[in-house]
């Protein structure tokens, strides 16, 4: 499987943006897709996921309610809807996949092995 992310740019502070990410090969082994972010110096953290059917989704608590995961299997593509963006949103955003199904993998970055290349979101105050 290949992740190929895109939608990144710059924003004010209370704007939005759309990350998507496209998947090709054999996506239907994954059982969740999941967006992850790194700001200068900082460790790379979890963001947002989604379970293979769309019927459950994690976010971390920094973005619930501002930010929407979704994905649309028939075009093998992954979304981020970013409402309210704040200046601390400010990262490389990462699309990525795991197969694992063990509780609490959908958040945890060491179960993804398939990564996309990361999106800049930059947001100015």
């Amino acid at each position: 499987v290949q992740l190929q992310a895109s939608g990144g740019g710059l924003v004010q502070a209370g704007g939005s943006l759309s990350l998507s990410c496209a998947a090709s090969g054999r996506t239907f082994i994954y059982n969740y897709l999941g967006w992850f972010r790194q700001a200068p110096g900082k460790e790379r953290e979890f963001v947002a996921a989604i379970s293979w059917d769309g019927g459950s989704v994690k976010y971390i608590d920094s973005v619930r309610g501002r930010f929407i995961v979704s994905r649309d299997n028939a075009k093998n593509t992954l979304y981020l809807q970013m409402n309210g963006l704040k200046p601390e949103d400010t990262a490389v955003y990462y699309c990525a996949a795991t197969e694992h199904r063990y509780r609490g993998a959908e958040s945890q970055e060491s179960a993804y092995g398939v990564w996309g290349q990361g999106t800049q979101v930059t947001v100015s105050s």
